[in-house]
């Protein structure tokens, strides 16, 4: 319910920026929203076109769902993220989210902390937060057994 409650909102937010910059309110933009509302974290443009040609029956060029999809980051509904070399792209609108990044293998794991969000605004004053994303660089588990295991590879050796 709240999932539909905030793309319902994202809509009309959408259409008051598309009729303010005099921007046609087309089916296509509108199917590319929703879409992008309907996902659970960050996407690839090809993810995006892949859910709209399979589940939504909704062809649109490459042309068209990068053009929306500046049209609603100037519409502060998306956020565009670079990790590396890989670009991605979030709603925004009603959310925040944490990003862990290891520094080692590039995995990035998302995080939505409510706690986060009360200590970033807690001494803030006459600032309405919209949305939020925050970075955390460090390494995963998983890198850090394996650095661990080579670090006493290395030892073993010397000793």
């Amino acid at each position: 319910m709240e999932n539909s409650k905030t793309a319902g909102t994202a809509r009309q937010i959408f259409t008051e920026y598309l009729k303010e910059n005099r921007c046609r309110r087309t089916p296509e933009r509108f199917a590319i929203l929703d879409a992008i509302y309907s996902i659970n974290g960050s996407f690839e443009i090809p993810d995006l076109l892949n859910l709209l040609e399979e589940k939504e029956k909704f062809r649109v060029s490459r042309a068209t769902v990068y053009n929306t999809i500046t049209l609603l980051i100037n519409a502060n509904l998306v956020v565009h993220h670079q990790f590396g070399d890989k670009s991605k792209y979030e709603r925004c609108y009603g959310s925040g989210k944490s990003h862990m990044i290891c520094t080692q293998c590039g995995k990035v794991t998302e995080v939505n902390n409510i706690d986060i969000k009360e200590t970033l605004t807690a001494n803030i004053k006459k600032f309405h937060l919209t949305h939020y994303s925050l970075y955390l660089y460090g390494v995963c588990n998983k890198c850090h057994q394996s650095i661990k295991r080579r670090k006493a590879r290395i030892n073993k050796t010397k000793g």
